[in-house]
Formats: structure tokens, C-alpha cells, sequence
């Protein structure tokens, strides 16, 4: 899965997003989208490995809300 090409629900499941693949479609680095995490900006699950993951549409959300407020200012 990358994100030019997302993939919604996956056997029901919803996608979840690496901080790389947030960081993409937000273009900003990485780290930006560890501390928007940190900071409660944006939830992320943990994987029993401790790495982060992001549920699409919540980071679809907050993209589309960034940029609304961008398109009217």
C-alpha cells in the first residue's frame, strides 16, 4: 500500500497508514507527524511492536479540514 494509491478497507479492516505514509500526503517529515501524535493533533494506534499507525480516514480528515481552512483564509 502506498499513499498515491490508498486502499480504504482491507478484508474490513480499516487501512492504517505508517508515520511515512501521513507524512507524504501531509508533506511534511516523519518526525512532524511523531509529534502531531505526541501531542494529541492526530490518534495513532500502536503495534504490538510499538510502532505508530494511523487510521486513514481520520488523517483524510484532518487533510481535508487543513485544507478547507487554507482554501478560505
Amino acid at each position: 500500500m502506498t499513499a498515491t494509491t490508498p486502499q480504504s478497507r482491507q478484508n474490513g479492516q480499516e487501512q492504517l497508514l505508517t508515520p511515512g505514509e501521513v507524512a507524504s500526503l501531509f508533506r511534511v517529515d516523519p518526525k512532524t507527524v511523531t509529534r502531531w501524535a505526541t501531542a494529541g493533533r492526530i490518534g495513532s494506534i500502536r503495534t504490538p511492536g510499538g510502532h505508530r499507525r494511523f487510521r486513514e480516514s481520520e488523517v483524510r480528515t484532518l487533510l481535508a479540514e487543513l485544507t478547507s481552512d487554507v482554501r478560505s483564509a
